[in-house]
């Protein structure tokens, strides 16, 4: 009886440490891979609705307009009435060059002009005179031509009197050349202070443009040189350029949406605030880039709040147009196999089917379906490496994966637990 006894323990433990193997592991085992239980899955349905056909690229911003002041005239820079980086209007007075020196021309122009009026006042009235004078020498010479041809006068007393008219009227010719000259001289001067006071005007310099200031090249007191220095340099930020490419084979479908309206760009920064901002597609180039097969486009953008900086790089999406009552499913709902895309679709008896499926554009974390599926069908999201066409499927909630999977989950766990109690207790009955 000893021996039997000792025996049937070592039975009892053989068999406890199998039954609680076999508890631990049956009830695991049928929960996760046996072909008999249900298999837990996430599921989603096919949904309905618009989607837009968009085309997704990274691009940077560009400044609508860049200009750098340089100055038109030399001399000291005795202002500069702006900070570094501040945002400036167009005709805002930015630096202030020495005038004298320009000033001083203009008023020596000013100053011959004066005289060259006077000049020519002067030699209107010897023209005046001389024609004056002209008139009666030739009234007097034939007066004595008449007295010569009656023989009161001598021919050479007749002739002096022609020379004399005939020397006059060469000075009214010469009273008009000085006239015309010197009304010259004044256009001239005249022109001479135009330019002067349009030099004077350089010395004043503006901002041509709305936008930020740069950084400033030359300080305040520093002599500068005409059409070299570059003094500043100021960035139109309203509106700004978006600028990215895309590949040609979107040309033909841009073109046609073109054709119908204006094409929505969107710009989201790369930074962590991930800013949005909306435009219009405004620019096509003229020709498609060989070595890299794709074309560049510009999108406008009003920037009002400044977001969209110049060099900065930008997520960007063009929509074409939007594709009305289109189905769509979650991306992780589609398979590729040997056969192409499909999707598992689950019935009313929780049972699933491969489906083959035609995909459309990619929506965010969608995709579009041209053809398979009908709206309101359920599709596996995860979970489809365990399953095969016709197996059962327990649903379980996609917020929470881990926390059990339906029926089938409770059943492995009630199993697993019984087998390790079983085992336990005969492993206990033998050591008692």
């Amino acid at each position: 009886m000893i021996l039997l006894h000792g025996c049937a323990g070592s039975t009892t433990i053989a068999d406890g440490t199998d039954a609680n193997k076999a508890g631990k592991g049956g009830g695991r085992g049928r929960r996760s891979f046996d072909g008999g239980g249900p298999v837990p899955v996430t599921v989603a349905k096919v949904s309905q609705k618009d989607v837009p056909i968009e085309v997704a690229v990274v691009g940077n911003v560009e400044a609508f307009s860049t200009i750098t002041a340089i100055p038109q005239v030399g001399g000291q820079l005795t202002e500069v009435l702006f900070k570094e980086g501040d945002i400036v209007k167009k005709g805002q007075k930015l630096f202030q060059i020495d005038p004298r020196p320009l000033e001083a021309t203009l008023a020596q122009s000013k100053a011959a002009l004066e005289r060259d009026k006077a000049l020519l006042g002067q030699a209107e009235a010897n023209l005046a005179r001389d024609i004056a004078s002209e008139k009666y020498a030739r009234q007097e010479a034939e007066r004595y031509g008449k007295l010569f041809d009656q023989g009161i006068v001598s021919k050479e007393q007749g002739d002096q009197y022609r020379t004399n008219a005939d020397t006059l009227a060469q000075s009214v010719l010469a009273d008009k050349a000085a006239i015309d000259s010197t009304r010259a001289t004044i256009a001239s001067d005249e022109a001479t202070i135009e330019n002067a006071q349009v030099q004077l005007g350089f010395t004043s310099i503006t901002s041509p443009i709305d936008g930020k200031t740069g950084n400033l090249a030359v300080k305040q007191g520093n002599v500068v040189a005409a059409n070299t220095t570059n003094l500043i340099t100021i960035t139109q930020l309203e509106p700004t350029y978006v600028t990215f490419a895309v590949p040609e084979t979107n040309l033909a479908d841009i073109k046609r949406y073109m054709a119908e309206g204006k094409l929505p760009v969107m710009a989201t920064t790369q930074d962590g605030e991930a800013v949005k901002e909306t435009g219009v597609l405004t620019f096509v180039d003229n020709n498609v880039d060989m070595t890299t097969g794709t074309i560049k486009l510009k999108g406008t953008f009003p920037n009002s709040d400044h977001k969209l900086w110049p060099g900065q790089y930008v997520n960007v999406v063009l929509q074409l147009t939007t594709r009305p009552n289109a189905l769509v499913v979650p991306n992780q709902a589609v398979q590729n196999g040997q056969d192409g895309n499909f999707v598992y679709v689950v019935d009313d008896s929780r049972k699933v089917a491969a489906r083959p499926v035609k995909l459309g554009p990619r929506v965010g974390q969608d995709l579009v379906i041209n053809q398979g599926l009908e709206e309101g069908e359920t599709v596996v999201t995860e979970g489809q490496l365990r399953l095969a066409p016709g197996a059962t499927v327990a649903i379980r909630d996609a917020n929470n994966p881990g926390g059990g999977g339906g029926d089938s989950g409770g059943r492995g766990r009630g199993r697993g637990r019984r087998g390790d109690g079983q085992g336990r207790g005969q492993g206990q009955g033998k050591t008692s």
